[in-house]
């Protein structure tokens, strides 16, 4: 009896029973992913996270400065929207710059991950801490020579994909190095020296893949070579010269390996291509052991000229060989599309397949190309024309927000808008020896609102390192002025912050 006597249950609180102001008092203590999910959830809320008060403390955190005026109708949001593409547009004149001279040898490979750099000269890797640089500490500087003959690929895995190597240790170190070497080896560098060397190629190793491949604890390294073999590696295994860590050999190419990507819709799916434009697709996930493996190939195609580059995007894989940019389907191997046709021939690509965008090097000029325009199979039309290069463009970077193209006759990186190609800036990358006589650019890394650039000539190498975060004076380039004219310092002394 006593059931039937029962009072109405009380409805349930929701956020959206909370006033306003206290809603936008505790998004002030949110982070700005965390605001942009509450700004999904619905209209009302899309409202508050968009409110000035949390977007100026954004600007205020992100760049230790009050934000410009809105006067122009703009809400602070869009302020800091603007100023966060900027920054990663280099469209400013007045970086944070460090140069530092180095012994003259060319650059062979360059990376940049936040403050530290890695580049390899020869068979010698070193590592920079630049803020360890800049503070005159004792370790802020290591030089690798463990390996014998000239390093042919640098990767960074991020620390957590292989972890047991530093159990006990801290998280500050972020990312791992991997090497490989004409010495015939790959090598695992942490703490300022080589933890593993994995050995089993014949020759060579020319390429590493730009991932790690599979799940969880089972994440192995793929590595090709000049004999041909695609070799499967695990970094976690025991026994300092890695004896246990070959896990499968690929068999199947008839030239050197010398590009190869994860597919982007399968961490197993591995894509390779070899010196004569042959494309194999396989799957690691069928590899359990070191024995011979060729029933692991789960596809093959080949394509027309030179391998120049290749990217991997969800299922569609792009090649960039010979003169043109060639998608591919890897769940059919069906070619779908030529999405670009840069002659006489490609010298470098990348691509930003998420906006549907890539971009071919040639002689003289980049082009940007937009794959959804491009239906015509016989005569792809690019969007734009990035000229202004002297000799080959052999360096290119595209990410969401920018291109930056080089070379090695160019003194000067060039800067462009991703959607438009229009030209936002020029960042002098040269030395000159004591004759006078300058140089073009080795090597180029980018990282964010970041740049690092390395030239050598006769006398001396030199590294240029560029952070736009903290940048204040925009660029104003009336259209008659030459690109060269941006820089017309080689350093400029300001206050760095992460970002």
């Amino acid at each position: 009896m006593a059931g039937q006597f029962r009072s109405p249950a009380t409805p349930a609180t929701t956020i959206s029973d909370m006033n306003e102001d206290a809603i936008a008092h505790c998004a002030g203590y949110l982070s700005l992913r965390d605001v942009c999910n509450l700004a999904m959830t619905s209209s009302a809320l899309k409202r508050l996270a968009y409110s000035d008060s949390i977007w100026q403390r954004f600007f205020r955190e992100h760049w230790h400065q009050q934000p410009a005026s809105h006067s122009s109708g703009n809400g602070a949001r869009e302020v800091y929207l603007a100023r966060h593409a900027a920054v990663r547009q280099f469209k400013f004149l007045d970086p944070f710059v460090l140069e530092i001279r180095e012994h003259a040898k060319a650059f062979n490979q360059l990376l940049l991950h936040k403050n530290h750099l890695f580049f390899s000269q020869g068979s010698v890797v070193k590592m920079i801490d630049l803020d360890g640089y800049l503070k005159a500490t004792t370790d802020f500087f290591h030089m690798l020579s463990d390996h014998k003959a000239r390093i042919t690929c640098m990767r960074l895995f991020p620390l957590n994909e292989v972890t047991s190597l530093f159990r006990g240790e801290t998280q500050g170190e972020q990312n791992v190095l991997v090497t490989s070497s004409c010495d015939h080896s790959i090598r695992l560098w942490g703490k300022g020296s080589s933890l593993r060397c994995f050995r089993g190629h014949n020759g060579p190793v020319l390429s590493l893949s730009n991932k790690l491949l599979g799940e969880d604890n089972s994440k192995v390294l793929a590595s090709g070579g000049e004999d041909g073999t695609v070799r499967l590696w695990s970094l976690s295994s025991s026994g300092r010269r890695g004896q246990r860590a070959l896990k499968a050999t690929f068999y199947g190419h008839e030239k050197p390996v010398n590009l190869m990507s994860v597919a982007g819709h399968k961490t197993s799916l591995l894509v390779t291509i070899s010196r004569d434009s042959k494309v194999r697709v396989w799957d690691t996930g069928t590899a359990t052991s070191s024995a011979v493996r060729t029933s692991c190939c789960v596809g093959m195609t080949s394509v027309p000229g030179t391998p120049v580059n290749l990217k991997c995007h969800e299922s569609l894989l792009y090649v960039a060989a010979g003169s043109s940019v060639t998608a591919v389907d890897l769940r059919t191997m069906q070619k779908v599309i030529t999405a670009a046709v840069h002659q006489p021939k490609l010298c470098s690509f990348d691509a930003v397949p998420s906006k549907y965008l890539i971009c071919t090097g040639g002689d003289g000029r980049a082009m940007l190309w937009d794959i959804r325009r491009n239906q015509d199979p016989l005569k792809p039309e690019p969007i734009a024309e990035l000229g202004g290069h002297c000799g080959q463009v052999t360096l290119l970077y595209m990410d969401p927000y920018k291109i930056v193209t080089g070379g090695p006759n160019n003194a000067y990186v060039n800067v462009w808008e991703v959607d438009t190609g229009v030209q936002t800036n020029s960042l002098l990358c040269s030395s000159t020896g004591k004759d006078g006589a300058g140089s073009g650019c080795d090597a180029m890394a980018v990282d964010g609102c970041r740049i690092a650039t390395a030239s050598s000539c006769e006398d001396w190498g030199v590294l240029h390192f560029k952070d736009f975060n903290n940048a204040t004076n925009s660029v104003t380039k009336p259209e008659s002025e030459p690109s060269s004219k941006f820089w017309d310092s080689m350093f400029i002394s300001d206050d760095d912050s992460d970002e």
